[in-house]
C-alpha cells in the first residue's frame, strides 16, 4: 500500500506527540555507512518505448481505434519518456493508430518536453492566449476521429474530455481506453522486470538499516526520516514511507493520533521508492521487545497468508482466485468474512510497475487471468481494531515456472527482514 496523502495522516500525528511531550526523541544516526546500489541500473531505452508505440497501434488497428489520447502522468512517460505533471496548463499526447505521434504542450515549456521525449513526434505548442482543446481536436481529426472513436486513457481529466468536446461537437465519438492501456503496461519487459527489482533491493536494504536503528521514544516522524534518508543514500527517489507505531497499527493507511515506540510496540512500515520510474513497495511489521502471544499468533498467519497468496498464483488463474484463498484461509481461523474487521478489510494486492498500485488487482472479484511476467505485491494483513495490525508485502512476478519474488519474504517476528 502507498500514497502520500496516506503517509502524512502518520506524520501528523507523530508531530503533535512531540509537540505535546515537550522532549525530543531519541536522534537518529544518519545512514553515512550506505552507498549506491542503483549504479547498474538502466533506463528505459528509446527502442523499447517505439515498440510500445508499435504494439498499441498494432492494437488500435485490430479493434478500429482511431487514436489514443493520453494527458501527463505515467502512461504518457511509459509510451513518450516525458515524465510530465498535470495542472490547469494541459499536457497530452494524441498517438494515432496510424502515423506520428502528436504532443500538445504550452508554448513555454515545450523545450523541456523536446529534451524529454524519446519517440518521434509532431510537437505543438500553444501560447497562453491560445486554446490547447483546439490542437487536440485538430489532432484527433487529422487522425481519423471522425469516422472511428477515440480510445481514453483512464487517467485523463474529465474536463479535458469534455473542452475538446465542446471544440469539436459531435465529429469525435470518446471510448474507454483501459484495455488498450493493460495490454501494454500489464506485462512487463526484462528491462522493466530489471528496475522493479532495483528498486526493490533499495527499499528492502533501507528497511534492513532503520530495523536496526529504531529506539523506544521515537515518533513515526523520526522512523520515516530515517527511511527517505537511507533510501536516498542507496540511490532510490523516496516515494512514501507510511510508519504505523502500536494502536495506529491498525488503520492500513494511518490515524492522527499521535504515537510512540515504547516496549512491546508493534511498528508497521510500509515504504516504496522509485528507480528510473519504476515501483517498490514493500511492508514490514515487528515488535519492538518481547511481544506477546497474540501478536506472535497473528504475524503468524499473515506471514502463511502471503505464502498461500504464491502457492495460488498458476498460469491463467483468475488473479482474483488469490485473495479467495488468502480470505478463506483467514475466514477458518476465526477473522471476519468479506472484508470485514477484524481480519483482512483490504485486497491481498495490487498491480504494480511504474505506477504502485496499477490492474490487475488480487481482489476477489478481478477475473484477469494470471499471465508470465505480470507483476503484483503480495500484502495480506490482518487488523485488530484498538489493539494493533500486522501487515508483510513483497512483490513478485508472474514466470512460465511460477510466481518470482524480487525480495524474500519476513523470515520471522524476531526477523522481519
Amino acid at each position: 500500500m502507498s500514497l502520500t496523502r496516506r503517509t502524512l495522516l502518520a506524520v501528523m500525528g507523530a508531530a503533535t506527540a512531540a509537540a505535546a511531550s515537550g522532549k525530543a526523541p531519541p536522534k537518529a544516526k544518519g545512514p553515512s555507512e550506505l552507498t549506491p546500489i542503483t549504479a547498474d541500473a538502466r533506463p528505459i531505452s528509446r527502442e523499447e518505448r517505439a515498440a510500445r508505440i508499435a504494439k498499441v497501434q498494432g492494437l488500435m488497428q485490430q479493434e478500429k481505434i482511431a487514436a489514443l489520447l493520453v494527458e501527463s502522468g505515467s502512461t504518457l512517460e511509459y509510451f513518450t519518456g516525458v515524465r510530465w505533471h498535470q495542472s490547469e496548463r494541459v499536457t497530452g499526447a494524441v498517438i494515432p493508430a496510424h502515423g506520428e505521434l502528436v504532443i500538445v504542450t504550452p508554448f513555454f515549456e515545450a523545450p523541456s518536453i523536446q529534451e524529454m521525449l524519446q519517440v518521434n513526434a509532431d510537437v505543438r505548442p500553444w501560447k497562453e492566449d491560445e486554446n490547447p482543446f483546439a490542437l487536440f481536436a485538430s489532432a484527433l481529426r487529422e487522425h481519423g476521429a471522425a469516422a472511428a472513436p477515440v480510445a481514453i486513457d483512464p487517467m485523463t481529466r474529465y474536463y479535458i474530455l469534455n473542452r475538446i468536446a465542446l471544440t469539436a461537437p459531435r465529429t469525435i465519438t470518446m471510448v474507454p481506453g483501459s484495455k488498450l492501456v493493460d495490454e501494454c503496461r500489464m506485462i512487463k519487459s526484462p528491462a522493466e522486470l530489471a528496475l522493479l527489482q532495483a528498486a526493490n533491493n533499495v527499499t528492502l536494504a533501507a528497511l534492513r538499516y532503520v530495523h536496526g536503528h529504531v529506539q523506544a521514544g521515537m515518533h513515526s516522524t523520526d522512523l520515516a526520516r530515517m527511511m527517505n534518508e537511507a533510501t536516498t543514500a542507496l540511490g532510490g527517489s523516496p516515494g512514501f514511507s507510511l510508519t504505523l507505531l502500536n494502536e495506529a497499527s491498525a488503520f492500513p493507511h494511518g490515524s492522527q493520533k499521535p504515537q510512540q515506540v515504547r516496549e512491546g510496540s508493534v511498528i508497521l512500515l510500509d515504504c516504496g521508492c522509485s528507480v528510473h520510474g519504476y515501483e517498490s513497495d514493500i511492508s514490514r511489521t515487528w515488535v519492538f521487545g518481547t511481544p506477546s502471544a497474540r501478536q506472535r499468533e497473528v504475524w503468524n498467519l499473515v506471514k502463511r497468508g502471503q505464502e498461500l497468496a504464491l502457492e495460488t498464483a498458476k498460469l491463467g488463474v483468475p488473479v482474483g482466485s488469490i485473495d479467495s484463498a488468502v480470505r478463506t484461509l483467514y475466514e477458518q481461523h476465526g477473522w471476519s468474512k468479506d472484508y470485514g474487521l477484524p481480519g483482512l478489510s483490504h485486497r491481498t494486492g495490487h498491480g504494480i510497475g511504474m505506477d504502485g498500485h496499477e490492474s490487475p488487482y488480487l481482489v476477489r472479484s478481478d477475473t484477469t487471468a494470471l499471465a508470465a511476467n505480470m507483476c503484483f505485491s503480495d500484502e495480506p494483513g490482518i487488523y485488530i481494531p484498538g489493539e494493533f495490525g500486522i501487515r508483510l508485502e513483497d512483490c513478485w512476478y508472474m514466470t512460465e515456472k511460477g510466481p518470482k519474488l524480487f525480495t524474500p519474504l519476513a523470515r520471522s517476528l524476531e526477523q522481519p527482514i
